[in-house]
């Protein structure tokens, strides 16, 4: 990079009013987003960002998950372009940031790169990855996972939602079928840029994260059966409770998670209850158990032991007990040369930073499997996410994206 270069600084108050303009697609209930994949808020949001790449000057291919990617060209024609992305669909009660920080801070590196004149010899593709949150289509990080081979594509276009409705209909509903077989791009490298999700950053003082690691992850989804009765009526002893049954499973989750400390966490997240009546013990209920360790064994070893807890309690109390892993990735380790990329961007513009391992998963944990692979993270206010009042700064924001636009402009070669 030449001796200017090394002083460009993205535009933060575009970014910052990208990301405000975006917001307003799928708004929620309390100031975040519910912008769920394969809605049609994911749907408007898709064209807004669509218009912002043809503005931009770049030219847009999606694959047949809906994967988008806008190419900006290098002046080799033959060389492997950098990728750069995230996500745009969010949480039901998601924040404004969640994986759209990804998406338009690398937007917001192409724009720059326009205003300043600057060309790369690599082309930069940005990138909007399908389903990332898998909330209304489990598993997450589900079309990254087509892209790098943990799943097929038949699987995926047959996950259903809630309402029994199939990821493969609801991306053709909204019109996001492209063309391009999945998997077809080669990449030189991807950056992805992403909130922390965590308190870790902010408690430390840091403007950024260079995340070395990935934890691994486990969605174990259990179904406990027992008998539906009148809660009034049914003696305690004559009781098959699964309600109970999951109670007693969550606290094992989080006695498992703390007997292997550090470095582990565990937790119940989705639950459904039938037949969810006040006055009916419940019947049947169907949960999620997560657990996360960046330790492969101790990864291995907590779900055994999880399972081994479930059929211990159902055994217990006489509940018929079945468990589905629904999600599933190995730790993953970032690549050392483009870790050192991101930390020596910081360390020339000034940042603070740290070394961080990612608590949550990421579309870059799968790519990972296909490219070499980093991530760059900027705090957010309270390790808040997943939550309508996620925050974060707009100097945050600008601190993150600087440093996407130096990482990419070295491992992209600047021409000139």
């Amino acid at each position: 990079m030449t001796p200017a270069g090394q002083n460009l600084r993205i535009d933060s108050a575009r970014l910052w009013n990208s990301l405000m303009e975006m917001a307003q697609i799928g708004p929620g209930v309390a100031g975040g987003n519910n912008r769920q994949t394969l809605t049609d808020a994911d749907g408007e949001g898709r064209h807004l960002f669509a218009r912002w790449c043809a503005d931009a000057g770049m030219t847009m291919g999606v694959d047949t998950m809906g994967n988008m990617f806008a190419t900006r060209a290098g002046t080799d024609p033959e060389a492997l372009p950098v990728y750069m992305g995230s996500h745009l669909d969010t949480q039901p009660t998601g924040g404004k940031y969640d994986g759209v920080l990804g998406v338009l801070g690398a937007l917001e590196v192409v724009r720059t790169m326009n205003d300043m004149g600057v060309q790369t010899r690599r082309p930069i593709v940005v990138t909007n990855w399908t389903n990332e949150e898998g909330t209304r289509f489990a598993p997450a990080m589900l079309a990254s996972g087509v892209f790098a081979g943990m799943h097929t594509q038949d699987y995926a276009y047959d996950r259903v939602d809630a309402e029994g409705k199939r990821f493969g209909d609801e991306l053709a509903r909204i019109g996001w079928v492209g063309e391009e077989s999945v998997g077809a791009r080669k990449m030189h490298a991807m950056l992805e840029l992403h909130i922390e999700q965590g308190p870790i950053l902010e408690a430390e003082g840091k403007n950024i994260g260079v995340v070395t690691h990935g934890q691994g992850l486990w969605w174990l989804q259990i179904t406990l059966t027992g008998k539906d009765a009148h809660t009034g009526s049914t003696p305690m002893a004559m009781r098959v409770n699964a309600g109970l049954g999951m109670a007693r499973v969550t606290e094992r989750v989080h006695q498992i998670a703390m007997s292997h400390q550090p470095d582990a966490v565990g937790a119940i997240g989705h639950v459904q209850v039938f037949p969810n009546s006040r006055n009916v013990i419940p019947g049947k209920v169907v949960f999620t158990v997560d657990i996360r360790t960046p330790h492969q064994a101790k990864l291995d070893a907590m779900r055994a032991e999880v399972e081994r807890a479930a059929h211990a309690v159902a055994a217990e109390l006489g509940l018929g007990c079945e468990i589905e892993a629904v999600g599933h990735f190995d730790p993953v380790t970032f690549d050392p040369g483009l870790v050192q990329v991101v930390r020596g961007a910081a360390e020339r513009l000034g940042y603070s930073h740290m070394d961080i391992v990612s608590g949550a998963g990421h579309d870059a944990c799968w790519i990972n499997r296909v490219a070499p692979t980093v991530m760059i993270m900027c705090p957010c206010v309270g390790g808040l996410s997943h939550n309508e009042a996620e925050e974060i700064s707009p100097e945050w924001a600008a601190a993150g994206t600087d440093v996407l636009l130096h990482a990419a402009l070295e491992v992209a070669e600047v021409v000139g």
